[in-house]
């Protein structure tokens, strides 16, 4: 049995909890929050111990691997401390605000000789595991253009005063357009070069971005956009299309992923499911699990972690310099 340890232990590290009690061979043991009454109604209602300070859960003995789900400028320093005391690592996303600090992670974690998976749902979710499975068949070819979107409530009840500030890693492009890149990166299967970007708070009184439109260029040629709006009053919108050489798809969370050809949609079977979140979270904490256990390779490596934060750091180097920008490293 591989003992868990929630850092964060707040409303996603809840949606974690439920799902980590579907997988077999593993436990929540412990949990921390800083706040007493709140991680005690945490631990009555998920089980285990409780510690206020993240560093206790590090010295319990009990705990194999943690989930860190705190807020974003903590991440680095979190995921160091952990991969020092020899605990493996699963680490939400963004995996850290800056890419040096990806970097430290990275190292620290390469010296710990622990398992470290960057928490990017959409790799778990069933219609973009559906439109990877179409892609990886060959018949459409390869993706060429790709457009990702996520237009969302940004004021939710979870929101916190660290969302809005830039300095602590806030913004609705860090906090949840990030799901929409990732999608998009993953999917088109090849490296970012360079970044066009706008952002801005153009819905709140607020220092970090509640906006964010992305152009970017692949090394194969492709292009692609994206979409981060965090809006005041609307309809939510979490969708994407791809065009493909033979073909088009386009993924909708909330319908399944569907086939174009010859000027027609089609439903790809199977790609759809009303509690996708929860059932993402499940095959995510299985591959973790089967990491562990198998001393293999994690689906989502520290270094694809990085990258994304590299892509992001660019869209906001554009942004201050109204200019493309190009991507230190990318192929």
């Amino acid at each position: 049995m591989t003992g868990i340890g929630i850092i964060g232990a707040g409303d996603f590290g809840a949606a974690h909890a439920r799902a980590i009690k579907e997988v077999h061979g593993l436990q929540l043991v412990a949990s921390c929050r800083g706040n007493n009454d709140a991680l005690a109604g945490f631990t009555g209602e998920h089980g285990g111990r409780g510690y206020t300070d993240w560093r206790k859960l590090l010295d319990d003995k009990d705990v194999d691997a943690v989930l860190i789900a705190s807020p974003h400028h903590l991440h680095a320093e979190m995921a160091i401390g952990a991969a020092e005391a020899g605990k493996h690592i699963m680490l939400e996303k963004p995996m850290a605000p800056t890419a040096a600090a990806c970097d430290a992670i990275n190292a620290a974690v390469a010296a710990g000789g622990v398992k470290l998976m960057v928490a990017h749902l959409m790799h778990f979710a069933l219609p973009c595991m559906a439109a990877r499975q179409m892609l990886e068949e060959g018949a459409l070819g390869r993706p060429l253009i790709g457009s990702s979107w996520i237009i969302k409530l940004w004021m939710e009840h979870n929101r916190r005063d660290w969302h809005l500030r830039k300095a602590t890693g806030g913004g609705m492009l860090l906090t949840a357009g990030i799901h929409a890149l990732d999608r998009l990166v993953w999917l088109m299967d090849d490296d970012v070069v360079s970044v066009s970007a706008m952002l801005g708070a153009k819905f709140h009184e607020q220092e970090a971005d509640d906006t964010a439109l992305l152009g970017l260029r692949f090394a194969g040629g492709g292009l692609g956009q994206v979409q981060s709006v965090g809006y005041r009053n609307g309809a939510t919108t979490y969708a994407m299309d791809l065009v493909c050489e033979q073909g088009t798809l386009r993924i909708d969370m909330d319908r399944g992923t569907m086939l174009g050809r010859d000027t027609v949609w089609t439903d790809l079977p199977g790609s759809f499911e009303p509690n996708w979140m929860h059932n993402a979270l499940v095959r995510e904490w299985t591959a973790m699990r089967d990491a562990i256990a198998d001393d293999s390779s994690v689906p989502i490596s520290g270094a694809y972690g990085r990258k994304i934060i590299g892509i992001i750091e660019a869209a906001f180097a554009s942004n201050e310099t109204r200019r493309e920008h190009e991507i230190a490293g990318a192929c």
